[in-house]
């Protein structure tokens, strides 16, 4: 009857400690993740159209005018139209991200390029089965 009592209040003890080191460890992850950078937003960005010197370039200097980080680029030209496919951290971008989209949509317009901008959630969303 005494171990069961002893055992009991050890138990409580455990678990009060146990909910302690929980909460900082919680705490901490998200102190960390907030500012090492951890939470990233990412946009996907698809350009297509007649290849011409520059398209990458000028796509990319719009990114670094709103502080947006280009993570992964693919590209490839067939016969003469030119493929896009670009990863983008938008985490830290200085204008929303309807601009950017305009911004870039407008770019492909006045160069006859088709530019597509994505926010990741949405393009996981359309592609989950």
């Amino acid at each position: 009857m005494v171990f069961y009592h002893i055992l009991k209040k050890n138990k409580i003890y455990f678990c009060t400690l146990l909910k302690k080191v929980l909460y900082f460890v919680i705490i901490f992850i998200i102190f960390w993740l907030l500012n090492s950078g951890g939470i990233i937003m990412k946009a996907v960005i698809t350009v297509v159209g007649k290849d011409t010197v520059g398209i990458l370039a000028k796509v990319s200097s719009i990114c670094a005018e709103y502080k947006i980080n280009i993570i992964d680029v693919s590209q490839t030209v067939m016969d003469d139209m030119f493929c896009m496919i670009m990863m983008a951290d938008i985490s830290e971008s200085t204008v929303d991200f309807t601009k950017f989209s305009d911004d870039l949509s407008k770019y492909g317009e006045e160069n006859n390029l088709q530019i597509h901008t994505m926010h990741e959630d949405i393009f996981n969303s359309m592609h989950r089965i």
